[in-house]
């Protein structure tokens, strides 16, 4: 299906008659993967364990703005009584000629403010108001534009701004209102009339739970992108209906509350009454979502250290979006379900217990394969070795075990973790980490009680307060018995023991000093003997009985350290942790890290990695003639050295694209002429970029040109700097 045409048009291909095969969306999950067995059941299970996980996501985004949104809906509430009060007193009428402005600062991270606007809005339209009007700046140019969208979303109906330029008004259609102040309110008063008066309309506009009257909300998405005229001629144009219907401004702000100031002079800001609205941290947000998301036993999939930090890197030296980290674990949860075929065991503990049973002799091999379950046969008896690598039964009895054994795991690891971060978040300098998520990537790396920053917070903590101490065990206490975990019942009750004996421990002072050592250092003495009275007393100190607080204090650190190195071990210790854990970080990284000048020369240089074309893959260092043009023009230039000759890079060009073998004559003539309009310096020429970085070819065809062909000869492109040729006849 092919034109000769080289003029404009559009051209129709007719699809084949034969009937395409529809497929379903498990089928696209398991094509192009080497083991798909069981795609269908993985990627319903992938499916169901992301909607889990999206809706706890949606109600913690819930939970977190649900503050911010009650602070801003109070502050409407007044807003709204102001004006219901407004002609009482002139006071009240002073203060009704202001518009009500809610500076609502949302941080750095834009991308997540769509969301959060997006569920500001459902709440105000569902409970307070019906008319929210969201603007953005790419869609407000102009005070022109700025208002046709404003009533557009707020009448629903096309609308004409008056234009005073022209001497003519065109007549208005019956679908059209021109966009002013009297038309405005004009709309606004006969909407509420037809609301009190209950006279039947098409479409119902309020709802039950709406304020009477209802206000008009105005939401600017980004104000740091508004043009400052626009801005300044809205607020004086909406100003002038403030007396007429309640009217709320909110302006999404990324960077500071000081940019109203800047924006607006005092003459347009005096119209405003602005209050002020902080939204939560984007890191305390991030550090919520793990706390429920990954630091859990009720998802059973899992990142490794490695994917975990790469999504922690993107999130703090990119975009501080908690959005686009979330898209990436769904990216993680996705990537492991297609590529890793016993994924089908990731799922709920009774499920898993069910789906080995049923699991193929593939399977099983699968399972034999993985480098943590040959650690554990190795660990066997040597009979147990050989029923294990052979029998498909007792393999699936010892799987649903070692399932077990890696859910009661999790069940441990992450009270623990929990107890060991709360005894060292205070500590001076934060030697493991001032977040959980610190922690929690240290504990998934190695085993932390090997490492130096684990030995000072140690030390740290034996030197901790009596108050701080019994502060720390009642938390620990809460942790352990909040969650589910069976084998750590026997800590609680050892905790609650301590806990009593600090409560019940006298406040005695045996740190004084011996009067005779302190009578003999106010004593007239020379340095020698003020020296040896200051050894005795450091002596006598270091060997001097400890007392009973210190010695509870050793007692409970030595209990959390225990506790440390029986429960937070690292995952890959655990026989099958290769189910749950996702570890492809290149992977990930690939996805998520952008490297467009590695991509593009890997597009020009092998095009078969994108294309996955047969014809397209040749041995290193050649040059196919099907490879696209851009392609072959691209190795050609990497074959030259500092300087590049044009008419010699086209003649190359032409040679390797006619250089097919089983070409017959009428084919490859008619490649011949297709070929002369490519490169013929009489009909045109390519222009090049001729840089290491970057690469560009471009195509110029005239009818007719007086260039000689020396001129293309003489031009030289270095190689070493971003030159550009082109020529426009």
């Amino acid at each position: 299906m092919s034109t000769c045409s080289v003029s404009k048009g559009c051209f129709v291909f007719k699809p084949n008659s034969k009937k395409r095969k529809i497929s379903s969306t498990a089928d696209y999950f398991s094509e192009g993967n080497n083991d798909s067995e069981d795609s269908e059941l993985r990627f319903d299970t992938c499916q169901l364990l992301w909607k889990r996980i999206k809706s706890e996501t949606e109600q913690l985004q819930e939970d977190l703005n649900k503050k911010l949104y009650d602070n801003l809906i109070s502050f409407l509430r007044q807003s709204h009584s102001d004006f219901k009060e407004k002609k009482t007193e002139w006071a009240c009428r002073m203060k009704s000629s202001e518009i009500p402005a809610a500076a609502l600062v949302l941080g750095v991270n834009v991308t997540d403010h769509d969301l959060t606007f997006k569920s500001l809005s459902e709440a105000l339209c569902e409970d307070i108001t019906p008319f929210v009007v969201s603007l953005r700046s790419k869609e407000c140019p102009g005070i022109k534009h700025l208002l046709q969208k404003f009533m557009a979303q707020l009448m629903g109906c096309h609308i004409e701004v008056d234009s005073y330029e022209e001497g003519e008004c065109s007549k208005a259609s019956p679908n059209r209102m021109r966009c002013s102040v009297a038309s405005l309110t004009d709309w606004y008063r006969n909407i509420t009339k037809k609301k009190y008066t209950d006279t039947p309309c098409k479409k119902e506009t309020f709802s039950s739970r709406h304020w009477e009257p209802p206000p008009v909300v105005v939401i600017f998405k980004d104000m740091e992108s508004f043009t400052t005229k626009v801005l300044q001629d809205f607020i004086i144009i909406i100003s002038q209906c403030i007396h007429e219907f309640p009217l709320v401004l909110i302006f999404g702000i990324a960077t500071s509350p000081v940019i109203i100031h800047k924006l607006l002079p005092h003459s347009v800001s005096s119209l405003l009454c602005i209050e002020l609205f902080q939204s939560l941290s984007c890191k305390d947000h991030l550090s919520t979502v793990i706390d429920k998301l990954l630091l859990t036993s009720q998802f059973p999939f899992k990142l490794s250290e490695k994917v975990l930090q790469v999504l922690i890197n993107i999130f703090l030296y990119h975009d501080f979006s908690v959005h686009n980290f979330i898209k990436g674990f769904q990216l993680s949860l996705l990537e492991h379900f297609y590529s890793h075929p016993l994924s089908v065991l990731c799922c709920d503990l009774q499920e898993s217990r069910k789906r080995v049973n049923f699991l193929s002799h593939n399977q099983c091999e699968n399972i034999r394969r993985l480098p943590s379950f040959r650690r554990f046969v190795e660990s066997q008896a040597s009979k147990k070795q050989t029923v294990l690598l052979t029998d498909d039964a007792c393999l699936k009895e010892e799987t649903q075990v070692l399932l077990q054994d890696l859910h009661t795991y999790h069940e441990n690891y992450f009270p623990v973790l929990r107890c060991l971060h709360a005894f060292t978040s205070s500590l001076p300098n934060y030697p493991l980490g001032k977040q959980i998520r610190e922690l929690h990537c240290a504990c998934l790396e190695r085993k932390v009680w090997e490492t130096e920053d684990y030995e000072s917070a140690i030390q740290l903590v034996r030197m901790l307060a009596k108050d701080e101490l019994i502060a720390i065990l009642q938390k620990c206490i809460e942790i352990i018995t909040l969650s589910s975990a069976r084998c750590l019942g026997n800590s609680t009750e050892k905790l609650e023991e301590y806990l009593d004996h600090f409560k019940n421990l006298e406040a005695t002072d045996d740190q004084e000093e011996p009067v005779s050592s302190l009578k003999e250092i106010q004593k007239k003495t020379d340095l020698y003997r003020l020296q040896k009275t200051l050894l005795e007393m450091k002596e006598s100190r270091r060997l001097k009985k400890l007392t009973k607080f210190e010695m509870l204090r050793f007692e409970v650190v030595d209990f959390i350290d225990s506790l440390v190195r029986s429960y937070l071990v690292p995952p890959e210790t655990q026989t099958l942790h290769e189910v749950m854990y996702f570890s492809m970080a290149s992977t990930l990284r690939e996805h998520l890290n952008a490297a467009p000048r590695i991509a593009v020369h890997t597009a020009l240089n092998n095009p078969y990695f994108y294309l996955k074309n047969e014809a397209l893959e040749s041995n290193t260092g050649c040059i196919s003639n099907a490879a696209p043009d851009i392609c072959i023009a691209y190795k050609l230039h990497l074959e030259c050295g500092r300087l590049i000759n044009l008419v010699d890079w086209l003649e190359a060009f032409s040679t390797v694209v006619t250089a097919a073998e089983d070409q017959n004559s009428t084919v490859k003539d008619q490649m011949e002429e297709i070929i002369h309009y490519r490169d013929c310096p009489k009909r045109g020429f390519i222009a090049a970029e001729c840089c290491p970085h970057s690469f560009c070819i471009l195509l110029r065809f005239s009818p007719c040109c007086s260039l000689q062909h020396q001129l293309l000869g003489d031009l030289e492109v270095q190689g070493s700097q971003v030159r550009s040729v082109l020529v426009l006849y």
